[in-house]
């Protein structure tokens, strides 16, 4: 499998300022922030999953837009898998008419353009031999994290979280784990505002590597615009025997 960064920021201001969403293939998104909005119709038109992690803006905000351009060019409904919390946020608060349509009746609720599967903790999907599967996390709102597994090698993305011994013993279960994408969205000196919001800092961050029993690399994602050089710097000072680095919009992972 191959994971393309769309975006990777914790908010937005500049052309390297793409919040989370991740290209599985040419098929399938994890979460749709701001980034899916730089792929080209086309590309757009190849998606026919989004995984997302949970609700919130940042994670979510080109899935409406994504929808309407791609709708009628498409031969089958777009599907979202999440959370039934994560589904149920979408109709209440997006597709209700008054922010955006509800593209699950339209044009017909025979054949829409969009589809909700809901997705709980432990359930996978099965896509052409991958296999997507929604792992524990903990955040201000219902929340996963995700293990893609392509059948010779895994990668977890933590999604949005706090410390949780829950992710931690879901990860250590992967044998063929070779990337964590962790998110560390505060820097040190943040670390109210970390625990307040259920994101991590770099001791809390380091509270998770320190438990981790495999050897996967770990790309640091999620950092807040202005922060990123002292999240690092307090991830490196902190000492980890695992590799730890800056997950950077635009790379490649393949595993």
């Amino acid at each position: 499998m191959k994971l393309e960064v769309l975006g990777c920021s914790g908010g937005i201001g500049g052309s390297q300022s793409r919040t989370t969403s991740f290209l599985v293939d040419d098929d399938i998104l994890v979460d749709c922030g701001t980034g899916v909005g730089d792929l080209t119709l086309d590309a757009l038109c190849r998606i026919d999953h989004v995984f997302l992690t949970h609700a919130h803006l940042d994670h979510i905000a080109a899935l409406p837009l994504l929808v309407d351009s791609t709708g009628e060019l498409r031969a089958r409904p777009l599907v979202v898998h999440a959370l039934p919390e994560t589904i149920a946020a979408l109709q209440a608060h997006i597709f209700n008419w008054q922010i955006w349509p509800d593209f699950t009746r339209i044009p017909d609720p025979g054949a829409p353009f969009l589809r909700f599967e809901p997705l709980r903790v432990g359930e996978g999907v099965e896509l052409g031999g991958r296999c997507v599967t929604a792992l524990p996390a903990s955040h201000t709102v219902p929340a996963v994290a995700y293990r893609l597994d392509s059948g010779r090698g895994q990668l977890v993305f933590s999604g949005d979280t706090a410390f949780s011994a829950t992710l931690i013993d879901a990860i250590n279960a992967c044998p063929a784990l070779r990337h964590l994408i962790l998110e560390t969205a505060f820097a040190e000196d943040q670390q109210a505002l970390a625990d307040a919001s259920r994101h991590l800092c770099p001791s809390s961050a380091h509270a998770v590597l320190g438990r981790i029993a495999g050897d996967p690399v770990v790309h640091v994602t999620h950092l807040k615009p202005g922060a990123g050089e002292r999240i690092m710097a307090g991830l490196q000072a902190g000492g980890c025997r695992l590799a730890l680095r800056r997950l950077e919009q635009g790379e490649v992972l393949e595993f």
